[in-house]
């Protein structure tokens, strides 16, 4: 961005959607637009030129290749309203005569035009039916408008005895209208006391439909029918779900997960779920609260479940890193020589963060941003007026874990200073009453210290490389198993060049080494970077041989018969020297382009074991964290001593978990959209928004009904595209970051 540019507010009265979508800067005495996805700066045009570019319409500018498809819609549509606005004019006063000639309103040619602009305040929800074809009656639009007040009822009622041909459809009404079939959903969602969230399910909107697919009047199902017919055909339905996925363990092998989850009540629960690329799947759930720190209980109920899914497809089992699950580890390991014992690596990298938050100067450059955000988020019209400068964006950033929702708040912060100073200088700010008290002018002392943002900036830089790892590994698109190893070495790589220093960057080098120890008993990390092609190629020779021992020990152990070993081995200088299909342009383009388990799918058949070991390797995930359900209460089931109910309950939960679990992948809802002040956000948020006093004056002063609605469109500030290719994509040369990630002490 240009020195020069000062970002400024959007004001209400620029109505066309395309605002909701950019940052406005003022360089000099002229305004430029930035687009929030790809970053173009437009210096002149408006924003009927930016509109094209976010349609896709190819006129003065480039086209965005980064905008959701969504917003790509939208805009399209409203630039269709802007080109057919001539034609509604002569085309809509024929229809409207057409249907209600014998009652003829004079007015209408007069009012087309001044209703046309509509278009213009489309916020996302096409006006068609009866919002577009009334547009030239005064009388009916303005009688529909103060429906708001007199009810919706009166208003379909009132247009269909006008005009007979024309089928209200009041629930496309823009947003910010009061719209009879949202406030429906509202009720009923607030009666039963959901999260909600509800509304962003996957099943949502086919709900919707298929209510309206069977006209006024439609039956809804009894509480019967939900408890019997209904269960019982999603539960075939789920269990047909899960043999499909089934049939895929065999070929790309599964990793069985342990989550475990302790109640209100003490309860030490157990749920296990099995992983592949294609769905992770809930098997069963067990009340271990008696014997939870026993191994060898612990041992007995591993075993079970994997003698259930086939000990021959089973390629690691994952649980937390309590001494319990160590000892149970190591007899796995023993039982079941062809499978690996695995500690979450989420956690792993979730306590590096934790050790790096608590360096003194990092834990107070934390405190003071949250002392920033607690401000904020407490006293709406300052919530409101940040909103305005940020375009949208709010000032927290939600993670993965609560370290790790530290470190990305202050990267987002970071990231948003030019437009935090633009408001605390701003005359908006100075007429604030906030601004003058203790807690507006420390806000102002903060915003304008060039220190904190200094620490602000180099913390966001050191730890932005383990945030990627942790999204990684966390991730619902990909396999992690063959991007961990690369992740770590980017990280220290990162650090190491940022702080140049060997005294500087060993402390942070000390604390990853350190938490990384658990992890090194695992060969399976070094295997899949070696087999991945796009770090394979990347890499220094001397480099290869150097983690080979780990692709060895892979062999060994996930190949149980030696004559296939040998074959594999044999192999491996093959996928060296790049020989035959491993070798095509095709292939060579393909090696940063597919996830590496389709690469050795489609261009391994020349060295058929090591595609199998290779597929089997990268097809599994690392961690265990991002598939525990926030809402469905399987402690219910342990609480009910009918044995019929209890059953009914373990099916229900088994349906729910499943879809849960689906839903993870089909959901597109982008993290960018979650409201900070939401209860669901309330674990990971609380202690960046939460203030320490509720004093009495801030519940007079500050009114959350006056709060601007959060726009659901935020700036992506990391960079866009896939989380990982960007971020790993270059060479790995350094030998003595690959030595820590081994074990190999290096003397300073």
């Amino acid at each position: 961005m240009e020195l020069n540019l000062v970002p400024i507010s959007i004001t209400r009265q620029k109505q066309d959607p395309a605002w909701n979508h950019c940052e406005v800067f003022k360089n000099g005495e002229r305004l430029q637009i930035k687009c929030m996805y790809c970053g173009k700066l437009f210096k002149g045009g408006g924003i009927h030129r930016f509109k094209e570019h976010l349609a896709g319409r190819k006129g003065q500018g480039p086209i965005c290749e980064q905008v959701p498809q969504g917003v790509r819609s939208v805009m399209q549509e409203s630039l269709n309203g802007i080109l057919v606005k001539q034609d509604k004019k002569q085309t809509l006063i024929p229809k409207l005569l057409a249907c209600g000639s014998s009652s003829s309103n004079p007015n209408i040619g007069g009012e087309v035009e001044n209703l046309g602009s509509h278009d213009d305040m489309n916020f996302g929800i096409k006006p068609i039916s009866v919002l577009n074809t009334l547009e030239g009656d005064s009388n009916v639009v303005s009688k529909v408008g103060r429906g708001r007040k007199r009810g919706r009822g009166r208003d379909r009622n009132l247009i269909e005895s006008k005009y007979p041909c024309v089928k209200t459809d009041l629930a496309l009404v823009p947003n910010g209208g009061e719209n009879p079939i949202h406030m429906a959903i509202g009720r009923f969602l607030y009666d039963i006391g959901v999260n909600l969230d509800a509304v962003n399910s996957v099943c949502f909107q086919p709900m919707i439909d298929a209510i309206a697919s069977g006209g006024s009047g439609v039956v809804p199902p009894s509480c019967h029918d939900l408890r019997g017919w209904i269960l019982k055909n999603v539960i075939e339905e789920v269990k047909d779900d899960i043999d499909r996925n089934k049939a895929m363990w065999g070929k790309t092998g599964c990793s069985i997960i342990v989550e475990q989850c302790r109640t209100k009540n003490r309860r030490v629960l157990l749920s296990f779920l099995v992983y592949c690329p294609q769905a992770t799947v809930f098997m069963k759930s067990v009340d271990a609260s008696h014997a939870v720190y026993s191994a060898d209980y612990l041992f007995e109920l591993l075993k079970q479940v994997i003698e259930e899914v086939g000990s021959e497809k089973v390629v690691q089992v994952i649980t937390n890193c309590e001494e319990p699950y160590l000892f149970t580890g190591k007899r796995l390991m023993e039982s079941f020589p062809s499978l690996y014992w695995a500690p979450c690596l989420a956690h792993c990298v979730d306590l590096m963060l934790q050790d790096f938050s608590n360096l003194e100067w990092i834990n107070e450059t934390i405190e003071q941003a949250k002392s920033l955000t607690r401000f904020i988020y407490n006293q709406s019209s300052v919530l409101n007026m940040m909103r305005k400068f940020t375009s949208g964006n709010d000032v927290v950033e939600p993670a993965l874990t609560c370290f790790a929702t530290n470190f990305s708040t202050l990267k987002r912060m970071a990231d948003l200073k030019l437009n935090l100073q633009a408001m605390v200088n701003s005359q908006d700010w100075l007429e604030c009453p906030y601004a003058k008290k203790p807690g507006g002018q420390a806000m102002s002392d903060i915003v304008n210290n060039r220190s904190f943002w200094n620490s602000c900036m180099l913390i966001a830089c050191i730890t932005y490389p383990l945030l990627r790892v942790l999204e990684i590994v966390g991730s619902k698109k990909r396999s992690a198993m063959g991007y961990v190893y690369a992740g770590i070495y980017r990280a220290k790589e990162t650090i190491k060049k940022e702080l140049v220093k060997q005294d500087d960057y060993m402390v942070y080098w000390n604390i990853i080494d350190n938490r990384w120890e658990q992890q090194r008993h695992l060969p399976l990390y070094a295997a899949g970077f070696f087999l991945n092609p796009k770090f394979f190629y990347n890499t220094e020779e001397h480099i290869h041989n150097d983690i080979l021992s780990s692709v060895f020990d892979s062999i060994e152990r996930l190949v149980p018969d030696t004559n296939i070993q040998d074959q594999v081995v044999r192999e491996i200088n093959l996928y060296k020297n790049a020989t035959g299909d491993l070798g095509r342009p095709m292939a060579v383009r393909a090696r940063d382009n597919l996830l590496p388990g389709e690469w050795w799918s489609i261009y391994g058949g020349g060295c058929p074991n090591l595609q199998r070991l290779a597929i089997r390797i990268l097809s599994q995930t690392c961690s265990s964290i991002g598939y525990k359900p926030n809402k469905i209460s399987i402690e219910e089931i342990h609480n009910t001593r009918n044995f019929l109910e209890r059953q009914r309950l373990s099916d229900l939960v088994f349906v729910q978990y499943n879809l849960y679990l689906r839903q993870m992948v089909l959901q597109k809802q982008e993290k960018d959209s979650l409201d900070p002040l939401a209860f669901n956000s309330k674990d990971i948020l609380e202690d960046w928004i939460a203030d320490n006093e509720v004093s009495p004056d801030n519940l007079e002063s500050s009114d959350w009904k006056s709060l601007d609605p959060p726009v659901g469109n935020r700036t992506t500030l990391t960079p866009p595209g896939d989380e990982a290719e960007d971020f790993l994509s270059t060479r790995f040369t350094d030998l003595d970051i690959f030595n820590g990630l081994k074990g190999v002490k290096e003397e300073i």
